[in-house]
């Protein structure tokens, strides 16, 4: 957990702010994003398959290297979520706009998630501007819908690429996807609201 304010951002040693091994493959991730974006507008579905399928498994590979080599920084925290963020709103939006072969994604469902990212962004930076600091902790709920989210895509670009229309299957996923994604955000937005009660009563 890190607690953050402006004192801290002045005290943050240099070894917090240093690129390690677990935060190249974040900043990897973080590049393999416009060019996946690239094969999706090309219809180069093979393409964006395999470059995705590599940049999921950055998030996995940098969370554990980070664990087992106890090599947390400040920076490799923070770029994390942004890299998930940026890799999952890129897709889902060149997925709502680009013509695909079989179905797309609905547009209202971008529009969605976009709003439930910017919400939590609006709560954390109004919640610093009150309190002057706020607490960063990952949550399992909020990973597993960005690991689900991801899975739901590499499956989506299989289906491009083999031609397969499991309608079916897509809506199930698409409404397994949503509830996870309103679960998550009253989840955070409930720490958020605890947080700032905590806070009061502190005061």
């Amino acid at each position: 957990m890190l607690k953050l304010n402006f004192q801290f951002f002045k005290r943050l040693p240099a070894r917090e702010k240093k690129i390690t091994i677990p935060t190249l493959f974040t900043i990897a991730r973080i590049l393999l994003t416009p060019i996946i974006v690239a094969a999706m507008i090309m219809q180069q579905w093979g393409v964006a398959f395999v470059l995705f399928v590599i940049a999921a498994l950055t998030d996995m590979i940098d969370g554990n290297l980070a664990r087992y080599y106890g090599d947390h920084t400040f920076l490799g925290a923070c770029l994390d979520p942004i890299a998930d963020k940026f890799l999952l709103l890129s897709v889902f939006f060149t997925l709502a706009f680009v013509q695909s072969p079989l179905f797309t994604i609905p547009i209202w469902f971008v529009v969605l998630v976009l709003f439930k990212e910017l919400l939590l962004i609006g709560s954390a930076v109004a919640f610093y501007l009150i309190k002057g600091h706020i607490e960063v902790k990952p949550r399992l709920l909020g990973k597993l819908t960005a690991v689900v989210q991801m899975g739901f895509i590499i499956w989506l670009f299989a289906c491009y690429f083999f031609r397969w229309v499991p309608i079916r299957t897509y809506y199930f996923m698409l409404i397994v996807l949503l509830l996870m994604i309103f679960a998550s955000l009253i989840q955070y937005l409930m720490i958020g609201w605890r947080w700032f009660c905590e806070d009061d009563n502190e005061t």
